[in-house]
């Protein structure tokens, strides 16, 4: 192993595009070297674009190569040979298992070649993988894992597999041996103890670097093209996968009760296996001329401030970034008040109205509301503004790296007692 970098920082997620967890990673990268860090980002999956604009802002990206099927296997009971109770049902027994655990070895090969002061990942799957490379790589410099959404909520909803079933015991005891356990938002910090047992003093709350000059600079520029034109009628926007946590339909059916007072249309930029059906539903419900499914958009900034108010239908989260996004566009939006931190986002209401998850009447009744009566674009702008990347930033360095300085609240929460 060469000698530590006391500059390097690396970051370990699934890939380089996707959702808003690798749009968080990717702009917490990038603010890390803004902040005098070499950065090692490193994921399974490429995207050539997006590589190369973060080499271009000075992120070394890194894409490990899987290893031989069942290797990932025999070095997680390698690098935890005492926990085999706890890997048997998720890891070593089932006929599948994670697609993660084949980039074990890699990740374990490139801390050995580049070792950090201190790894982060993201998400549940790489958290495991990256706490057993690091063991089996000599431990070098901290490891801290991040947890993006409510574990008991994925859980429950995936009990009948029993490689999720079991996830709790095994979280329990990998994230113990972690340095630091991040919660992005109070409500996933305070899952992970009900539901993985963790203790409650090596858990901290740290803002996901949601908002960034790139942000700002598609904000401000002006949508004037189709349904966003002027004099058209407003658009209610959602942003996301269009998968079943999301619940696009009911945000569907709440639309079609609006758009039966009032001239609207419904734009929801994303993809996901629900496209279809969502079409299909649209029909039934005799809006689909006031409806667009345009695929996904990895800027829609532009679309969040043009639109007349913003929808996150989702039936749990983690820290929605897309709420966020659109709050820092000026956008009025509407959530359900679900597990996780969509009303923390809001203040429990103060800065967007929170309405039960599935309730479809009360989400129309939001957005006519929210169409009738905007509210002030500069507060929305304002409140944003506690997820920026510099923020976070400031808050992950001094989780990573032993010499920086701890900031001080709101950018990192203790748990509290």
């Amino acid at each position: 192993m060469s000698g530590v970098d006391r500059s390097r920082l690396a970051i370990f997620t699934s890939s380089l595009g996707g959702g808003g967890v690798q749009r968080s990673m990717r702009n917490l990268a990038v603010a890390l070297v803004d902040r005098g860090y070499a950065v090692d980002l490193i994921v399974c999956h490429d995207d050539p674009t997006l590589a190369g604009e973060l080499r271009r802002a000075g992120v070394h990206v890194t894409v490990l190569s899987a290893s031989t099927a069942g290797l990932g296997r025999l070095l997680a009971l390698a690098a935890d040979p005492g926990g085999w109770r706890e890997l048997g049902p998720t890891v070593l027994w089932p006929l599948k298992t994670w697609r993660k655990l084949d980039f074990l070895a890699g990740l374990r090969d490139h801390l050995r070649a580049r070792p950090p002061i201190g790894l982060l990942s993201a998400m549940t799957q790489c958290n495991l993988v990256a706490v057993w490379a690091h063991r089996l790589a000599g431990r070098p410099g901290r490891v801290v894992v991040s947890e993006r959404n409510m574990l008991s909520s994925f859980i429950t909803r995936y009990q009948d597999k029993s490689r999720w079933r079991h996830l709790a015991p095994l979280v329990r005891r990998t994230y113990a041996r972690a340095d630091a356990i991040i919660g992005v938002s109070q409500a996933v910090a305070d899952d992970l103890i009900d539901c993985a047992g963790l203790d409650r003093a090596r858990l901290h709350t740290a803002p996901n670097p949601v908002i960034d000059t790139t942000l700002r600079h598609h904000a401000g520029q002006p949508r004037r093209d189709g349904w966003f034109a002027p004099g058209q009628a407003p658009v209610v926007l959602g942003v996301g996968r269009l998968v079943d946590q999301k619940d696009p339909h009911t945000l569907l059916r709440a639309f079609a009760r609006v758009r039966a007072n009032r001239p609207v249309r419904l734009v929801l930029i994303g993809d996901g296996d629900e496209r279809a059906a969502l079409a299909d539903h649209a029909t039934r419900l005799g809006v689909a001329d006031d409806v667009a499914l345009p695929g996904w958009d990895e800027q829609p900034f532009s679309a969040m401030a043009a639109a007349g108010v913003f929808v996150l239908p989702s039936r749990w989260e983690g820290l929605p970034g897309v709420l966020i996004q659109a709050l820092a566009c000026g956008c009025p939006v509407v959530a359900t008040d679900c597990p996780g931190g969509s009303a923390e986002v809001l203040d429990n209401g103060r800065y967007g109205a929170l309405v039960a998850v599935g309730d479809e009447i009360a989400m129309a009744r939001a957005i006519e509301a929210a169409l009738d009566t905007p509210g002030e674009v500069a507060v929305r702008r304002e409140h944003a503004e506690r997820y920026s990347a510099n923020n976070a930033a400031a808050c992950y360095a001094a989780l990573l790296d032993p010499a920086a300085t701890r900031p001080s609240a709101p950018t990192e929460a203790s748990i509290p007692a």
